[in-house]
């Protein structure tokens, strides 16, 4: 980073101005988190990119409480900057988790997947770590306002895997000009500096982004998983169908394969068999929803693309090549530097 910083003084001062709440909030030289996607925001990625000027952030997902202790410690011996944790919600050893973080002296938190209990949100800050949290409208923004927590992530329909119905751009026009009580990061299809500028212009805090760090020298995901991406343009990564409102299915942004037609295939399968009186609805709605069990691990871990879950948001058009994280921030903070220069500021 130091490079085009010293080179560029005057504009890297201007966005310093634009994003120094997100960066105070952080600790971190640059207010950009790192998405926690599973199987691939592990000690690696994380270190890097925390190693690299950025905020990195485990996810946790389904490890328990143990794993998670393993995970964070080696973490912690590959950076000596801060880094977050993202903990599902509805993880049935939360607290256990939780726990795992105040021994480890984790200073964020992240809690996604639901709505945290103010229960929930004391234990985190009871054992010294802020809060960060995931708010799909202004409504439920407020609400966590009111619950304590510390700073909140705001993201569009673009992001992959788990995703709202609202693009980015809406909520941030719907959130950022009626909040300022905490810190607001935008996340969901960001993939350029200027982009990032864009919403720290409208009063973000700073950004958030997984998708384009996937393809990273550092990201332990499989050689076919990268090369997925690499092929992938933003039409690709494509919302989960629901074949049958009587029976919903929670939307995932991933890229297209021949999982996903099989995934349509068998609601429809599976419906017709709970119709004929064969099975029960809730058997109906476990069998699709057990679908994509170990979907994600196949593709990333064992680069099983054509069976796997290929997790992606939008933005996977714009991963061109693999490069380093510390190549890539530069890259994108070169573009915000060059957006502020053209405008300016």
């Amino acid at each position: 980073m130091s490079s085009i910083t010293e080179n560029r003084p005057t504009e890297y001062e201007s966005l310093d101005r634009l994003w120094r709440r997100g960066r105070d909030f952080l600790g971190s030289k640059l207010a950009i988190l790192g998405g926690a996607m599973t199987w691939v925001s592990e000690r690696n990625l994380v270190s890097a990119l925390s190693n690299s000027g950025a905020f990195g952030v485990v996810a946790c997902g389904s490890m328990d409480s143990n794993t998670l202790d393993t995970e964070i410690a080696a973490t912690q011996d590959l950076t000596d900057q801060p880094f977050g944790v993202n903990l599902i919600v509805m993880h049935p050893q939360l607290d256990a988790l939780i726990s795992v973080c105040s021994a480890r002296k984790v200073t964020h938190v992240f809690l996604a997947g639901g709505m945290p209990r103010e229960r929930i949100v004391k234990m985190v800050h009871d054992g010294g770590a802020k809060v960060i949290a995931f708010a799909p409208t202004l409504s439920i923004v407020k609400k966590f306002i009111r619950s304590g927590v510390d700073a909140i992530v705001i993201e569009g329909m673009e992001a992959g895997g788990h995703t709202g119905p609202v693009a980015t751009s809406v909520l941030a026009q719907e959130i950022l000009p009626n909040v300022r009580e905490v810190p607001i990061f935008v996340a969901g299809g960001i993939g350029r500096g200027d982009a990032m500028v864009s919403y720290l212009e409208m009063g973000a805090s700073g950004c958030q982004i997984g998708t384009r760090f996937v393809c990273t020298r550092e990201s332990v995901a499989h050689s076919n998983f990268k090369a997925a991406f690499l092929r992938a343009g933003a039409r690709d990564a494509q919302l989960s169908i629901q074949a049958d409102p009587d029976f919903p299915v929670i939307p995932v942004r991933a890229i297209t394969n021949a999982a996903t037609q099989r995934f349509i295939e068998t609601q429809r399968s599976v419906i017709a068999r709970y119709r004929q009186g064969e099975i029960s609805q809730s058997d109906a709605q476990l069998e699709i929803e057990h679908f994509w069990a170990g979907a994600l691990r196949r593709a990333v871990i064992e680069g099983d693309i054509e069976n796997g879950s290929l997790m992606a948001g939008q933005s996977v058009g714009l991963v061109t090549s693999e490069q380093t994280v510390s190549e890539l921030l530069e890259e994108m903070l070169g573009q915000a530097l060059d957006h502020i220069q053209l405008n300016n500021y």
